[in-house]
C-alpha cells in the first residue's frame, strides 16, 4: 500500500521560531550564570514590537533587550524595537514542589518519544529533509543580501508498506528583495538540489518541484505576520509522524517534564530502534506536579518489535529512569545548550546528549 507523507519546517526568520530562539537564549543566559535557575520567559514579536513576559526564578543578570535586539539585527531587521518586559518570579507553590532533596516535576503533563530506523538520524525522512532544507536555506543567505531569513518549506515523501520510496513533493517558500533575479533557479541550485543529492535514489522524475508558489514574498517576519513562543510544536518534534505532547519545549528549563520528559523519551525510543529491538518505537510518559516519578509510561512499536513487548518493557525498566531528578543528571541538562535546539528539529542532530546511542 502507497502512501504520502508530508512534514514542514521553517526557518529562524519566521515569527515564531524568532520567538523561540529568543526564549532558549534566555534561558542560556540564565544557566550560564545559574545552573538551578528556573526559567519560563517567552515573547511574542508583530510588527516593530516585542513582548517579553513570564517567570524567572535565578541569580543571574540578564538583559533581555540586549538580547533581544542583538539577535533581531543578526537575523535581518534594520529598524529599532519597542520592546516591553512583564516579568515575575516563578510561585512560590510550584517552587517549593519542584525544589526538593530531589528535583520533581514541574508541572502535570504527557510526552512522547518517537524513532524510527528509515535515516541514519532515525528520524522520519519528511521533517529531516525538511530541517535540512532549512538550514541549507540560512547557510545560503548569509552572503545574499537578495533573500531575507524567513522561510518555510515542505517534504513530501511517497512510501509503500512503511518505507520510504521517493520524494513527491518538495515545496520551498523563501521571503527576497524587490529586485531579487532567477529566484527559483538559485533557490534550486543552491538550496535544494544540494540537500537532495545525499538522497538521490529517491528522486525520481515524477519528483515535483514547487518553489515559491505565492509569486512575491517581499514583506517578511514580524511584518507580515505575528509570532510567538511554542507555535511549531509538530516542527520541532516528528513532523507529525509521530505524537506531541501538550506542551512546547522552547524557554523550559529541565523540571519542566514537558522538555526534559520528551527527549528522555526520544533517548530511550532511539536506543531502542538503534540497537534492533524494532523498527520503529514510540514511548508515552505522563507526569504530576511535585511527584519525583512517573505515573505512567507506555511503548508501543506498531508491529515491528524483534522481541515480546514484554522483554522490552523490562529492558527499559532495568536500563532507563524517567524521573525529573535522573533525567536532569544522565543527560546533563542544566548547561546553556539549548538556543541551539531552537529551530532545525530537537531531534535527529547528534550534538544534543538526548541522541547519543548506548549499547543495551
Amino acid at each position: 500500500m502507497k502512501k504520502i507523507i508530508t512534514s514542514e519546517s521553517v526557518n529562524i526568520g519566521h515569527p515564531d521560531k524568532t520567538c523561540d530562539f529568543l526564549a532558549d537564549a534566555f534561558l542560556d543566559e540564565a544557566l550560564a550564570q545559574d545552573p538551578n535557575s528556573q526559567m519560563a520567559v517567552e515573547c511574542s514579536i508583530k510588527n516593530d514590537k516585542l513582548f517579553i513576559y513570564g517567570e524567572a526564578t535565578t541569580k543571574a543578570e540578564i538583559d533581555y533587550k540586549s538580547i533581544a535586539r542583538g539577535f533581531l539585527k543578526k537575523i535581518g531587521y534594520t529598524n529599532k524595537f519597542k520592546i516591553v518586559e512583564e516579568l515575575s518570579v516563578q510561585s512560590p507553590d510550584i517552587n517549593q514542589a519542584v525544589v526538593k532533596d530531589k528535583l520533581c516535576a514541574n508541572d502535570q503533563g504527557i510526552v512522547f518519544g518517537y524513532a524510527c530506523n528509515e535515516t541514519k538520524e532515525f528520524m522520519p525522512l519528511p521533517i529531516l529533509v525538511a530541517h535540512k532544507m532549512m538550514k541549507k536555506y540560512n547557510d545560503f543567505i548569509q552572503n545574499e543580501p537578495d533573500f531575507f531569513s524567513d522561510a518555510k518549506c515542505q517534504i513530501s515523501v511517497c512510501y509503500e508498506n512503511d518505507k520510504p520510496i521517493y520524494f513527491d513533493t518538495i515545496l520551498i517558500s523563501v521571503s527576497h528583495s524587490e529586485t531579487c533575479q532567477n529566484l527559483q533557479k538559485r533557490i534550486m541550485q543552491n538550496v535544494v538540489t544540494p540537500v537532495l543529492d545525499e538522497y538521490a535514489n529517491l528522486v525520481k522524475k515524477s519528483t515535483k518541484y514547487i518553489i515559491n508558489p505565492s509569486g512575491k514574498f517581499t514583506i517578511w517576519g514580524s511584518f507580515s505576520d505575528s509570532g510567538c513562543v511554542g507555535r511549531k510544536i509538530v516542527v520541532d518534534t516528528y513532523g507529525g509522524v509521530g505524537k506531541v505532547g501538550g506542551g512546547c519545549f522552547s524557554s523550559k528549563n529541565a523540571t519542566k517534564v514537558d522538555r526534559s520528559g520528551a527527549y528522555y523519551a526520544r533517548y530511550v525510543a532511539k536506543n531502542l530502534v538503534a540497537n534492533g529491538f524494532c523498527d520503529r518505537c514510540e514511548i508515552e510518559v505522563s507526569y504530576g506536579i511535585g511527584l519525583d516519578k512517573p505515573l505512567s509510561m507506555n511503548i508501543n512499536c506498531f508491529g515491528t518489535e524483534k522481541t515480546s513487548l514484554t522483554k522490552i518493557y523490562n529492558l527499559v525498566n532495568k536500563r532507563f529512569d524517567f524521573s525529573p531528578d535522573n533525567i536532569i543528571k544522565e543527560l546533563n541538562l542544566l548547561r546553556p545548550i539549548y538556543k541551539e535546539t531552537a529551530c532545525y528539529g530537537h531531534f535527529g542532530r547528534e550534538n544534543f546528549p538526548w541522541e547519543k546511542i548506548i549499547s543495551l
